[in-house]
């Protein structure tokens, strides 16, 4: 439980009773495969397609009223190099330029620690949860000497493309704000530009795309191969994350 949590807990005690939140919680991905892994009851989830402009057009659509909070969820950058493929970051900030959001609202601890002590039928080794900053970007960071870069800058654990501007939502409108990011491409793995150039409108991958791509520069393919495998990882690994997000549909204030 959160310490905001906690106390309207103990305020509610002190009454006698509690006043519960039923507004949904907002779910920010930028892939179509985020937001059906986070998509249930109590969540309202919209996807960006990797498109900042797009995202930003979205939230301007939605009434921030309607919600008792946001979470950005969903794979990410490797930043950290010590973080692996399937690692999972809970941020305590998020980070665009000179701007700092601090991330208020808890997830579900109880959950975290024993997703950390789970091991992965795949990797045979156990899920590592870490609580870090991330960074937000406009534009995607392919090359691992940027990754380097923006590493050594911001000390950021991770990077992506959607976590800033739902802080910034959040923070305008006044609500609690979350984010939680596991590691698909590591901090050392370059992004191939066919890969993020295969992103449908609706956030999808564009199989075609990658074909087509592929036939033109037969070269790529291992590269594009090692990244599938990385972002399939990710997946299974954000699927156990599932579970965290419940942690907000608990949430008590204190009716004052």
């Amino acid at each position: 439980m959160s310490f905001r949590a906690g106390v309207a807990a103990s305020v509610g005690r002190s009454r006698g009773k509690y006043s519960i939140d039923r507004r949904p919680v907002l779910i920010v991905t930028g892939l179509v495969q985020e937001a059906r892994i986070a998509a249930g009851p109590g969540m309202i989830v919209i996807c960006s397609s990797s498109d900042p402009q797009q995202l930003r057009a979205l939230l301007a659509t939605l009434d921030s009223s309607t919600f008792r909070g946001v979470v950005s969820f969903g794979v990410a950058g490797g930043l950290d190099p010590s973080l692996k493929t399937g690692d999972v970051v809970v941020a305590t900030e998020v980070m665009a330029g000179d701007t700092r959001f601090l991330a208020d609202m808890a997830l579900n601890e109880e959950m975290i620690t024993g997703a950390a002590l789970k091991r992965s039928r795949l990797t045979r080794r156990r899920r590592r949860v870490v609580r870090g900053g991330l960074y937000g970007v406009e534009r995607v960071v392919a090359a691992s000497s940027c990754k380097a870069a923006l590493h050594s800058e911001t000390g950021a654990a991770a990077v992506d493309m959607e976590s800033h501007i739902a802080a910034a939502y959040a923070a305008s409108a006044g609500i609690p704000f979350a984010a939680l990011r596991v590691i698909s491409d590591p901090a050392h793995r370059a992004l191939p530009e066919l890969a993020q150039s295969a992103i449908k409108p609706n956030g999808d991958i564009d199989v075609r795309t990658i074909v087509r791509g592929v036939v033109r520069n037969p070269l790529s393919l291992k590269a594009l191969v090692s990244t599938g495998i990385d972002f399939n990882l990710a997946l299974r690994s954000l699927r156990g994350c599932r579970g965290f997000l419940m942690g907000h549909e608990n949430f008590v204030a204190a009716n004052v």
